[in-house]
């Protein structure tokens, strides 16, 4: 996306950020902490306001800004046909507060303490750190933290997190898929490791490990880290090229960094297969960069179709999707990153949730969240669904392992 692209939807946020909104009468009331467990904060007999803290500027801005313009995409549409309709008869039209955090943790905790008031729920903002950042405070101030994006299982932990509920598939469900399918493939494979070192990472590598756990064809023959804040990772790259692995797997949620080692793999000559995250393994902003068409394979996996793949080119959900993100979201060309898709997906799911409600209550509101069952949201892939009722596990935990075929991804059974 262009800078005059971002700043255009930078400015529009900023709009949608300045609408005041008026408590609910029955039983409401301006509460700086954020309202009590079944307060109604942010929502009342004809609107409800959702909160938003996600990165729209720093290196993390693609996919941040499209966490916004997905969610906006598909309330505009609802909101344009009226609004959705709630458990309780009453008919809303959802407005968004959104913010920058630049994928800063301490700016992501200021958002929040900013918008906890004037919102009835935190939800679809991109990030392990910065969700961190204010979990135990939306705790406190019993103030829902829900869909977020981030693969760290804590969020789905209904004893540890009673307010949150993640929506993507964990980082484990997500290593543990390459991991299985490296194994099935009954050909001796040797990986090198590049985690980033937090919880993110360690994630993947715990479930990759889980995927190849008693399988003798796969050993893993080096593994190194990186801090989130780096800015180069060639010494690691390099130090990888030397054990010759067959397979690189990269857990790595910086979209230069892992545009960089694909270039840096290529300048020392070592072409493994490579495993990636869903978080970075955009087709047209980081694998064509990277020329990814360069090594013998490029997996990752996803739930969600994918717009720029030629598969779901006629594709009704997609077509409809791409209108929608162009008209409400401000976002007019053909996403880059998955998270618009999985940010609109996260509407639906809200959406849902909503027509459920029979009090406009924070308690009812987390109640039903937990009642999702075999959802098959918009842009879902055959074989996925939403599923909120498992704990320990995300709204979506489900995913199919895809091969980059130069243009988008294919869903693949197996590894070659």
């Amino acid at each position: 996306m262009n800078r005059k692209k971002n700043l255009r939807l930078t400015g529009a946020v900023a709009l949608i950020s300045a609408v005041a909104v008026t408590l609910a009468g029955c039983g409401g009331r301006d509460d700086s902490s954020g309202g009590a467990r079944g307060g109604s904060a942010g929502i009342t007999d004809s609107t409800v306001t959702l909160g938003i803290t996600t990165p729209l500027s720093g290196p993390t801005a693609g996919p941040g800004t499209c966490t916004v313009a997905g969610i906006k995409a598909y309330f505009g549409a609802a909101n344009a046909k009226g609004g959705v309709k709630f458990g309780d008869g009453k008919t809303r039209k959802v407005e968004i507060k959104a913010l920058d955090d630049a994928y800063d943790p301490q700016k992501a905790k200021s958002n929040y303490d900013q918008l906890k008031g004037k919102v009835f729920a935190m939800t679809a903002g991109l990030g392990t750190p910065t969700n961190r950042a204010y979990r135990e405070a939306a705790i406190s101030d019993e103030v829902p933290q829900v869909l977020v994006m981030t693969g760290d299982p804590i969020f789905s932990d209904k004893g540890e997190s009673p307010m949150q509920l993640g929506f993507v598939p964990t980082y484990i469900n997500e290593g543990e898929a390459f991991g299985k399918l490296l194994a099935a493939s009954g050909k001796e494979h040797s990986v090198a490791v590049l985690s980033q070192n937090d919880d993110y990472g360690q994630g993947y590598v715990e479930g990759f490990k889980k995927g190849i756990e008693g399988a003798s064809n796969v050993k893993i023959v080096k593994e190194l880290t990186y801090e989130a804040t780096d800015t180069s990772v060639d010494a690691q790259i390099t130090q990888l090229a030397g054990t010759k692995a067959d397979v690189m797997f990269n857990a790595m949620s910086i979209t230069p960094l892992a545009i960089a080692s694909l270039q840096k793999a290529q300048q020392l000559n070592w072409k493994p297969s490579w495993f990636l995250p869903s978080n970075t393994s955009s087709p047209k902003a980081i694998l064509e960069p990277g020329k990814a068409t360069a090594f013998p394979g490029v997996y990752s996996v996803s739930f969600a179709k994918a717009p720029q793949s030629p598969a779901f080119a006629g594709d009704e959900d997609v077509k409809t999707f791409l209108s929608d993100l162009k008209q409400y979201g401000d976002y007019s060309d053909v996403p880059a990153f998955p998270h618009c898709m999985w940010s609109y997906m996260t509407g639906a799911t809200l959406d849902q949730v909503f027509q459920k409600m029979t009090k406009p209550t924070r308690e009812d509101f987390m109640k039903e969240l937990r009642t999702v069952s075999a959802f098959s949201a918009p842009l879902m892939l055959e074989g996925t669904s939403v599923d909120t009722t498992v704990d320990g596990q995300p709204a979506v935990s489900t995913v199919q392992v895809q091969k980059y075929n130069g243009t988008g991804y294919a869903t693949v059974q197996s590894f070659g």
